[in-house]
């Protein structure tokens, strides 16, 4: 199946993605197996790819589903990728995987997000990162990077937030360079204005920035980890995020587990 698309639009397209890759075209047609003369003319639309091709090419260039699928749009071609809604029947062992992953996370804090930080669940321990932020905040969609650096939400919480949020700010860039896109940009930039200065020296633990939060039994110090599904073959479920909290101190852990054994109640 094809659909209409304009002549010069998949040269651009292509041209535009190997440029911002920083491959070559001899790179690039190496990668996808094929020559550098066809390359070249597919990048100066005298040829036209097919479907296969334009398949290939993009995951060579280490394009997501979405920007598969555009590609493959650029080219003329339907999509490939299904995007489905999370609580569509198909996604429902999905869905009962990850309630399953965070329960058995507590009582530590782990969140599921969409790109760019929008929340799509949580489990119980949650609240240790939500205690005293705005109600605005948590109305949804609660997106759990604003909630984190803006000044009415845990910002006023974490003791290390000009290094914390440069880590958080940080990775949103590399994501804005591998895939650009205006909203993110702006994203980005509020972010940023909800940060103080940065005082060196940067205090870590050697191989991970921490989060260090107040609470009312003492400071939690926190690392996080983060899970994909790296083999999803549809968008909805390829832009998940599995952001998962654990105790990078056994003061920590012990404070979170006595929450979660004063939440779990007697038995």
């Amino acid at each position: 199946m094809t659909v209409s698309t304009e002549p010069d639009r998949f040269a651009s397209e292509l041209r535009r993605w190997r440029t911002r890759r920083r491959f070559s075209q001899l790179d690039l047609a190496i990668r996808a197996d094929t020559t550098q003369r066809h390359l070249s003319f597919l990048e100066q639309g005298r040829s036209r790819p097919g479907r296969a091709m334009v398949v290939r090419l993009a995951e060579s260039l280490e394009l997501s589903l979405r920007e598969r699928n555009g590609l493959l749009l650029a080219a003329g071609f339907a999509p490939v990728y299904a995007e489905s809604r999370l609580d569509a029947p198909e996604l429902s062992p999905v869905r009962e995987a990850l309630e399953r992953i965070l329960d058995g996370h507590l009582p530590y804090p782990a969140v599921v997000v969409r790109p760019y930080g929008e929340l799509v669940a949580a489990n119980a321990a949650f609240g240790v990162l939500g205690e005293g932020v705005a109600p605005a905040l948590l109305e949804p969609p609660v997106n759990v990077l604003r909630l984190a650096l803006h000044p009415e939400g845990m910002a006023r919480r974490v003791v290390n937030l000009a290094e914390w949020g440069r880590h958080i700010t940080g990775s949103l860039r590399e994501q804005a360079v591998r895939s650009p896109d205006p909203g993110l940009d702006a994203f980005i930039a509020e972010l940023d204005g909800y940060l103080p200065d940065l005082e060196p020296p940067a205090e870590h633990l050697g191989f991970s920035v921490p989060l260090r939060l107040r609470a009312p039994e003492g400071e939690l110090r926190l690392i996080t980890t983060l899970t994909s599904f790296a083999t999803a073959v549809d968008v909805t479920l390829s832009e998940l995020r599995l952001e998962a909290f654990l105790p990078a101190d056994e003061a920590t852990a012990k404070i979170l587990g006595r929450r979660g054994a004063a939440a779990a109640g007697p038995g």
